[in-house]
């Protein structure tokens, strides 16, 4: 049976080169019918903390990668011990002080990667590895070789960074007398002008992704285009689609290119597509926290407001700042706008409209623009003269949805004192 394992580090939270091996191990296992196993690599008892731990579990969970089995080095430090000690006890290893060392083969060591076809490496260039350190710890290659073994993994699948380990744990391998898995090293993600990926470029832990808004699905989504296609110039796919169209060999040898505007538009598909009830759901703590909304707060409102503007937002990030005049009056109104839009020529009609408005029942969309066409034709001017100002006084903002929708959401208390407040 194919058993893959996704091996992070506590050391930091879960970053999005991390997140994409998880998923392509995610995938293959299940494209295969096998087995995915979780193994937390903190033997750097220094470093490895409890906070990055949760964030990393929390964080898989959430992009929906779940694990079949689940271990942490920290509890198998006698395993590596004992295995050290077999490899001294056959003579195969030695010790430098306290220290257990593992001279490498004298012989050219060659693998095949699944991605990038024959690998070969002169054991010259590497020197005799450290097994176990002097403080009674292992090293993340042994440790690496004993677990994968134990664990029976049968394909190892990271990064490329990783490819220069890989013949040094082959001579581990090999002198426990373990099979050597196969390997398939993921191209590294760069920035869209091939650099190293920064926080500006992308390079932010999943937990930042999700407080900003973005949907787990679209993430996902976004991660598997980084170095693999579906095909036929296909963009959007689910997860459980992706895994039956999941080949290995597809994934592509060149380092894949982040671009943060493909992960927006993607984004906004996905945010598309949701129920206007489901959608709102997944607002109400964003706007919660920033005190916009409470408990008490009326939940058919923020679907009616989710339904103008689902189609207008990339991120929740986008929706909280273009919605925020409906939950508050605390909004200012650009000058260049004032200036242009609420000059005394035209809110001189506020007054008038108000008045018109404070009898509107229903309050709803359909009404109000009855009201306000009936009352620029009295006016004797044209609609477009009145809308824009209009918009600009109840909103802030020059765009938006229908007028006449956004007033419906707004509501009459807050139409009316916003219009009476500009005259």
């Amino acid at each position: 049976m194919v058993k893959v394992r996704f091996a992070p580090s506590p050391t930091g939270f879960l970053h999005i080169g991390g997140a994409r091996t998880a998923l392509f191990n995610f995938l293959y296992a299940r494209a295969q019918g096998g087995a995915f196993v979780l193994r937390i690599e903190d033997t750097d008892m220094e470093r490895s903390k409890q906070e990055y731990l949760e964030e990393i579990l929390e964080s898989m969970r959430w992009l929906g990668f779940a694990w079949d089995e689940f271990y942490k080095q920290s509890d198998r430090f006698d395993l590596y011990r004992n295995h050290a000690k077999q490899l001294l006890d056959s003579g195969k290893a030695y010790k430098d002080g306290e220290a257990v060392l593992l001279p490498m083969p004298q012989a050219e060591i060659k693998f095949f990667d699944l991605i990038r076809g024959e690998v070969a490496f002169d054991p010259a260039t590497i020197k005799d590895q450290v097994l176990m350190k002097s403080d009674g710890s292992p090293t993340y290659s042994f440790a690496c070789v004993v677990d994968d073994s134990l664990m029976e993994i049968t394909h190892v699948i990271r990064g490329e960074d990783h490819i220069s380990n890989t013949p040094k744990q082959i001579a581990i391998y090999q002198a426990l007398g373990f099979k050597v898995p196969k390997f398939a090293h993921l191209p590294l993600i760069m920035d869209e002008e091939g650099g190293r990926m920064s926080k500006r470029t992308g390079a932010t832990a999943v937990s930042d992704y999700r407080k900003n808004g973005f949907l787990p699905e679209a993430l996902v989504n976004y991660l598997m285009l980084l170095g693999w296609s579906p095909g036929e110039n296909q963009e959007m796919i689910s997860l459980e689609s992706a895994i039956k169209k999941f080949s290995i060999k597809k994934i592509n040898k060149a380092a894949a290119a982040f671009n943060m505007d493909k992960l927006h538009w993607l984004n906004a598909q996905y945010l598309k597509q949701k129920s206007d009830e489901d959608l709102a759901v997944f607002v109400a703590p964003f706007l919660k926290e920033r005190g916009l909304i409470d408990e008490n707060s009326d939940s058919q409102r923020l679907k009616t407001i989710v339904h103008l503007y689902k189609n207008r937002m990339a991120d929740i990030e986008e929706f909280v700042e273009r919605t925020r005049y409906f939950f508050t009056d605390d909004f200012s109104v650009p000058e260049g706008l004032r200036s242009e839009n609420l000059t005394p020529d035209k809110v001189r009609y506020f007054s008038g409209l108000s008045d018109r408005l404070q009898s509107v029942e229903p309050f709803d969309a359909v009404k109000t623009e009855e009201a306000f066409r009936l009352f620029v034709d009295q006016a004797g001017i044209k609609t477009a003269e009145l809308v824009h100002p209009v918009r600009v006084a109840l909103t802030g903002s020059d765009v938006g949805p229908g007028l006449f929708e956004t007033m419906e959401a707004l509501g009459k208390e807050k139409t009316l004192k916003r219009l009476r407040a500009i005259f």
